[in-house]
């Protein structure tokens, strides 16, 4: 395939998913239509099963896409701090700006996916576990540098995923939220999460 001709698939495929973001932040999974995201995206109902084999197929990209930006990002601001509370304020704020920047793709990710059934409910896990993993790996890394006490990180990184949870689908819900009340509370939920794990 020459390089312009895969440009021009890529940059379909990332239409596609463009529209789809407004189509199923808008709509909601079960009211979507692929139709609808046809349209939006100026593409052809073949080039969206070309690129995607169904409507889950397209939603479950859209949700891959958020986890892979949200857990690229959290790498990239810890990789360049040293010590427990820098790695973790760190983590904490380019989350909370991560999402509060992407809002359409925070509330498909933590409220459209959620209660959807059993297929989705297992695939959301999986997102899930993916994030708690990633926060028992600097919980641990913490630890071995002594930063930490021993301690059960994986119940720690359950806890803390559920509470950076719970605070960002209660602002996604609150419409008139803006992205200051989410950031406002990073020092607060810091201290807490710190205070968690014995810091």
């Amino acid at each position: 395939m020459s390089s312009s001709r895969a440009q021009e698939k890529a940059a379909t495929r990332r239409r596609i998913l463009d529209a789809a973001i407004d189509v199923f932040s808008r709509r909601g999974y079960h009211q979507a239509a692929v139709d609808e995201i046809v349209r939006a995206s100026g593409t052809s109902k073949g080039a969206v099963y070309f690129h995607f084999a169904s409507k889950e197929a397209i939603f479950f990209a859209v949700v891959n896409e958020i986890a892979s930006l949200l857990e690229r990002r959290v790498d990239e601001a810890i990789a360049g701090q040293r010590g427990a509370v820098q790695r973790v304020t760190a983590a904490v704020e380019v989350a909370l700006e991560t999402l509060s920047r992407h809002r359409k793709l925070a509330k498909i990710f933590l409220v459209d996916a959620i209660g959807m059934g059993p297929p989705f409910a297992e695939r959301v896990l999986a997102i899930h576990q993916r994030f708690t993993e990633l926060i028992q790996r600097y919980l641990d890394q913490a630890v071995a540098e002594g930063d930490l006490e021993p301690q059960d990180t994986a119940l720690a990184a359950t806890v803390w995923f559920g509470a950076l949870n719970e605070l960002l689908v209660r602002w996604v819900l609150d419409e008139e939220a803006g992205p200051e009340a989410l950031q406002a509370k990073i020092p607060a939920l810091t201290t807490i999460l710190l205070r968690s794990v014995g810091r």
